[in-house]
């Protein structure tokens, strides 16, 4: 059955029954664990301010908030928001495990006057250490606290060796559907150490960026890639509008009336999608003319990181941006 006739079937029935998306499973972006030095009121009080800074920056989508009149009074009130906080032993020595109200630090970024960007997805890192074997979160430790420190959080795969580093550096779409599926994120970070330096690559909606470090010690070499890593995401996704922006986007991949439904579904929970219609259909793609917080570019770079079944497409004419759907099995 050809898309065209499938858009008008879906359509007729209203999409009655719109499939729910999947919540990332990477935990809560409004959890932080953080290093202390002792159980003092102190130092959990400093503790308290390191994770909420933190978990704002999240919430604003990566912006610096630090210039914001009134942040350092929210840094000072940090507690207030604090939902529950646990003590814990680590190889690191004592960390503070943290988990703020989600509404309170919202409404905070909110009264701070950043427009949110949208809480990014984490990154799914794979890192091989000098010796071929690939490093644990423990050995990544200095890479995970420079990313959160700006506001991106890293997960893990559960069995890396079950992971094709070759397919995902290649984008390979099955290989980057398997990630969507399975860690709801579009964004992955592949490394290779060599000693003092190391090779990167970041696969962000099936684009693909490389650069290479060097530092006088594995943790230096880590710590940098954190920065690294966050200066080349918001590059792509840390894009703030200003009023609406209308333009042309163009989906292909697009297999059934279930895939089309699938995909209104998720461009009508995108908090910066504020109206879509269709305007046509060809093969296996549709050009849907869509409103948005932020320009077609950045919302298709913001829809296909975030684990969505989506990459960023080809060209076509007449759109603005491109995607291409992934088939979820």
């Amino acid at each position: 059955m050809r898309l065209s006739r499938l858009l008008i079937v879906t359509l007729l029935l209203g999409l009655a029954a719109l499939p729910a998306l999947h919540a990332q499973s990477s935990g809560s972006p409004y959890s932080v664990t953080v290093p202390v030095t002792d159980t003092t009121n102190a130092q959990r009080d400093q503790a308290f301010a390191t994770a909420l800074g933190q978990v704002m920056t999240r919430v604003a989508g990566g912006q610096d908030l630090r210039s914001q009149p009134g942040y350092a009074d929210a840094l000072a009130g940090a507690g207030a928001m604090v939902q529950k906080f646990q003590y814990q032993k680590a190889a690191t020595g004592l960390v503070l495990d943290v988990d703020f109200a989600p509404a309170s630090v919202r409404q905070l970024v909110a009264r701070l006057g950043v427009a949110s960007a949208g809480i990014k997805p984490p990154v799914l890192v794979l890192v091989q250490g000098s010796d071929g074997s690939q490093l644990d979160r423990q050995a990544l430790g200095s890479l995970a606290a420079a990313a959160a420190a700006r506001g991106t959080s890293l997960i893990y795969p559960d069995n890396p060796a079950s992971l094709d580093a070759g397919k995902l550096a290649a984008a390979d779409p099955a290989a980057l559907a398997a990630i969507n599926r399975q860690y709801h994120t579009g964004l992955v970070l592949l490394g290779q150490m060599h000693g003092a330096a190391a090779d990167w690559t970041l696969i962000s909606g099936g684009q693909v960026q490389h650069w290479s470090n060097g530092g006088t010690s594995a943790a230096a070499i880590l710590g940098d890639a954190g920065n690294g890593l966050v200066d080349r995401l918001g590059k792509q996704l840390n894009v703030i509008g200003a009023g609406a922006n209308e333009g042309k986007l163009w989906v292909s991949g697009l297999q059934s009336a279930t895939d089309y439904a699938s995909l209104l579904a998720t461009l009508d929970a995108d908090p910066s999608v504020q109206k879509v219609i269709t305007l046509g259909a060809q093969n296996d793609g549709v050009l849907l003319g869509v409103k948005a917080s932020v320009p077609m570019t950045a919302l298709a770079a913001s829809l296909a990181a975030g684990g969505r079944l989506l990459l960023q497409g080809d060209s076509h004419a007449g759109a603005d941006a491109n995607l291409r759907w992934l088939q979820a099995h």
